[in-house]
């Protein structure tokens, strides 16, 4: 009888949720779950890149085929790179330029790290690397592309490569991080930011003098291997 009381009252206590209750209460639920999970992917994209004191980050076209150019050209930098500095090549893994540094950097005997996407289509990740990490989440991918490396390097490619690119410039302009060389290879590509820079700084005067030289253009592959050499570590 007592029981039968006990249970009585503790349905009263505890009305049905509303339909809008139900959904806050999923959504609380699955915000938390979330939040794990990017909590988890930080701290071991963190752990990993203990590893690799000493990096360059590449970025660029995926869509550059092995017999482009610019494939080539980052090919062979990595691989200088990595004979001439001891520097861990970074990328995002996948194809084009991105594969086009790995595989110099692999070809040479160096250290060639890849970070790649978890895509509902995946995306593949190229042969050429020594070591990975796969992202769920892509502004957690972006942060470990960019976060410590000592120099980043560019070559030309569409809005995926402008997005990464702006971003980083805005993060120095913004002092955010310090300011670490940002190497544009490509010239006749990009001499149009640069122009698109000074339009900014002079019509428009939404930047400030100097801010279009937060990175610099250069087709010389010996002036890029000093840039490195003379860059300061950072300890972040």
């Amino acid at each position: 009888m007592l029981g039968k009381l006990w249970k009585k009252n503790k349905e009263e206590k505890e009305p049905r949720l509303t339909q809008h209750e139900l959904d806050y209460k999923d959504l609380r639920n699955g915000a938390r779950k979330r939040l794990s999970t990017i909590n988890n992917e930080f701290r071991h994209t963190f752990k990993f890149l203990q590893s690799y004191p000493h990096s360059v980050t590449f970025f660029g076209s995926a869509r550059f085929t092995e017999e482009h150019p610019y494939y080539a050209r980052a090919r062979s930098l990595a691989a200088k790179i990595a004979r001439e500095t001891g520097y861990a090549v970074v990328s995002g893994g996948g194809g084009g330029i991105m594969e086009a540094a790995n595989r110099g950097a692999y070809e040479a005997g160096g250290k060639s790290i890849g970070m790649n996407i978890i895509l509902p289509h995946e995306q593949k990740m190229n042969q050429y690397l020594t070591a990975h990490v796969r992202f769920y989440y892509f502004f957690i991918r972006k942060v470990a592309l960019s976060f410590s490396a000592e120099v980043y390097i560019f070559f030309p490619g569409g809005f995926g490569t402008m997005d990464e690119f702006y971003e980083i410039v805005t993060l120095i302009q913004t002092n955010k991080i310090p300011r670490v060389p940002v190497i544009c290879v490509g010239s006749e590509y990009w001499k149009h930011v640069q122009g698109f820079s000074k339009y900014l700084r002079d019509d428009l005067k939404v930047i400030s003098p100097e801010d279009e030289k937060i990175f610099q253009i250069t087709d010389d592959d010996e002036e890029v291997i000093e840039i490195i050499k003379n860059s300061k570590l950072r300890n972040e």
